[in-house]
C-alpha cells in the first residue's frame, strides 16, 4: 500500500491520510468478489433486489457519518445529503425496470421450421467502477447499483480527492452480508485504477476524456468492454422569443449548481442578436445575487473548488478570454476563505471561439455569452467542438426549441430548461463524439449493458447428416 492525503476544500488543508491498493491487493479483493459473484447471480434480480433495498436502509441508518464525510470531501452540506436520496431512491427507479423485464420466449426459425431459439442473458462476472471527485458517492453508484442488480459482483475506486465517505459506506456496505460478499468499494489512485481495469471483466469510467481515452486503451488489450461518461462543453441556444426570466434562471442554475463542477454544466451561452442584451443583463444581476456558502456552509448556493488545481484551470480560462479582448461583467477571480479556494459566479461578453474557455471543458461557475444572428449559426457554434454529451434550447414554445434541439450533437437535449439530466435521471442517452462511448446508464440500457446476450437455438427434429454436404451433384 502507499500512503496518500485528500484536502479539505474548505480549509485547503490535507486532512485525511489514506493508504491505496497496490496493484497485487486489487487482485486479491477481485477475487474475493468473483467467488461470491456465482451465487449471487443464481438468487434471481428479484432476491439481488431485496438486498438492495437492505443496503439502501442501512444507508439511511448511516446517512450522518456518510453525508459528513461528504461535506468534508466536497465542502457542500445540502447536496452532499442529496447524493445519499439519490443513490437509496435510485434503487427504486431501477426496480421498475427490473419489473418490466419479461422473459424472452422462443422464437420460430424462419429458415429452417424444425429450429427455433431463444435468448438468455449472462453477467459479467466483475465490473470494476471508477468514479470522479464532483459527486463521489452517487456516480460510483450510478453504475454500481444495475451492475449489482444484473448480478454482477463490482469493485469501485472512487477518485483519491475524494476518499473520505468510503469507511461509513462500507460500514453500511458490512450490515449487509450478501452485499457485502461481491461489494467493494477501496481506496487508491491512478496505479491502483489501472490495476483495476487489469482484473475486471467490464469497465465504467467517469472522468476526463484524457484518462477516458487512456482506460479504453487498456480495455481495448484485454479485449473487455470499457463504458465511459467523459467530458462536455454543454451549450445553451436561447431563441428571440425565450421567456427571459425563466432562460437567465435556468442558465445561471444550469452553469453554477455544484459551483459548475458536473459534466453536464452549461458551458456557453448563445443568445438571439435581438435580447441579447437585456439577457446578458438580467444575467448579471441574478449571477452577483448568488452567494457563497462562506463562512457558514449551511447558507449560500456557491461552494468552494473541490479540486485544488481545477481553480488554476478557471483561473487560467479567465485571462486567456482577457487576454483576447473579452469583458468579465461579474466575478473573474479565485478568492481565498479560510484556506479554500473559491469563484463566484463569473460572466463573460465578448468572447469568441479561439479563447480555451469556449472550447476547453471549465467545470466551474463561468457563464461565457455569445451572440448570434441565425438559428443555422446558433447551431453550427453549438455543434462546433470534440464534445457532444448535452446541450439546451430555450424558445417560445416547445416546439420551437425541439425543432433546434433535433439538430444538435448531443446526448441529452434540454428543452426549455437547461442541465435537466443532474435531476431528471430517466430518459436514455447517450454521450457524442468524445463525450461518452457505450450503452446509456439510464432505462433499460443501462440494467442490460453488465449482461451478456446468449442465444439457446434447439432442433426439434433429426439433425442433418454429413452427407447433406457431399459434393456429389454439385454443378
Amino acid at each position: 500500500m502507499r500512503e496518500f492525503t485528500a484536502r479539505n476544500p474548505r480549509t485547503g488543508v490535507h486532512d485525511w491520510l489514506g493508504q491505496a491498493l497496490d496493484p497485487a491487493e486489487v487482485g486479491d479483493v477481485a477475487a474475493r468478489l468473483r467467488a461470491g459473484q456465482a451465487t449471487w447471480e443464481s438468487r434471481g434480480a428479484a432476491s439481488r433486489l431485496e438486498v438492495l433495498r437492505a443496503f439502501g436502509q442501512a444507508l439511511r441508518r448511516h446517512a450522518e457519518p456518510i453525508g459528513q464525510a461528504l461535506e468534508f470531501d466536497t465542502g457542500r452540506r445540502r447536496i452532499a445529503r442529496l447524493e445519499i436520496d439519490s443513490v437509496i431512491g435510485s434503487i427504486e427507479g431501477w426496480a421498475r425496470i427490473i419489473a418490466a423485464d419479461t422473459p424472452p420466449e422462443w422464437i420460430q426459425g424462419r429458415g429452417l421450421p424444425s429450429v427455433r431459439h431463444t435468448a438468455a442473458w449472462k453477467a459479467y462476472p466483475l465490473v470494476g467502477v471508477v468514479s470522479p471527485w464532483n459527486f463521489p458517492l452517487l456516480l460510483g453508484m450510478i453504475d454500481a447499483v444495475p451492475a449489482l442488480l444484473a448480478g454482477c459482483a463490482v469493485l469501485l475506486k472512487p477518485s483519491e480527492v475524494t476518499p473520505r465517505f468510503i469507511a461509513p459506506v462500507m460500514a453500511a456496505v458490512a450490515e449487509v452480508p450478501d452485499l457485502a460478499a461481491v461489494l467493494a468499494i477501496v481506496a487508491g489512485d491512478g496505479v491502483t485504477g489501472q490495476a483495476l481495469v487489469d482484473v475486471a471483466d467490464c469497465i465504467c469510467f467517469t472522468g476526463s476524456v484524457a484518462t477516458g481515452r487512456k482506460v479504453a486503451v487498456q480495455a481495448a488489450g484485454r479485449l473487455i468492454p470499457a463504458y465511459l461518461e467523459l467530458g462536455g462543453k454543454d451549450p445553451l441556444i436561447v431563441m428571440e422569443g425565450a421567456d427571459l426570466e425563466a432562460a437567465t434562471d435556468a442558465a445561471l442554475r444550469g452553469s453554477v449548481l455544484s459551483t459548475g463542477q458536473a459534466c453536464q454544466s452549461i458551458e456557453r451561452i448563445y443568445v438571439a442578436r435581438p435580447i441579447h442584451d437585456a439577457f446578458l443583463g438580467r444575467l448579471v444581476q441574478k449571477a452577483e445575487a448568488a452567494r457563497l456558502n462562506w463562512p457558514d456552509i449551511a447558507a449560500g448556493e456557491i461552494g468552494p473548488i473541490i479540486f485544488d488545481r481545477q481553480a488554476d484551470t478557471l483561473s487560467a480560462q479567465i485571462a486567456d478570454a482577457k487576454a483576447k479582448g473579452a469583458s468579465v461583467l461579474t466575478g473573474g477571480e479565485i478568492q481565498t476563505h479560510g484556506g479554500g479556494r473559491w469563484l463566484r459566479p463569473t460572466v463573460l461578453a465578448g468572447v469568441t471561439s479561439d479563447m480555451a474557455v469556449m472550447r476547453d471543458e471549465t467545470f466551474g461557475p463561468i457563464l461565457p455569452v455569445v451572440g448570434f444572428d441565425t438559428v443555422e449559426e446558433a447551431v453550427a457554434l453549438a455543434n462546433d467542438g470534440e464534445y457532444g454529451l448535452s446541450a439546451a434550447v430555450f424558445a417560445a414554445t416547445i416546439e420551437e426549441a425541439e425543432a433546434v434541439g433535433r439538430r444538435l450533437e448531443a446526448g441529452a437535449i434540454s428543452l426549455n430548461d437547461a442541465a435537466l439530466t443532474s435531476i431528471f435521471y430517466e430518459a436514455a442517452k447517450q454521450g457524442f463524439k468524445a463525450s461518452g462511448l457505450g450503452p446509456s446508464r439510464m432505462g433499460e440500457d443501462g440494467y442490460r449493458r453488465f449482461l451478456r446476450r446468449q442465444a439457446l437455438i434447439a432442433n426439434t427434429a433429426r439433425p442433418l447428416l454429413l452427407v447433406a454436404f457431399s459434393e456429389e451433384g454439385s454443378t
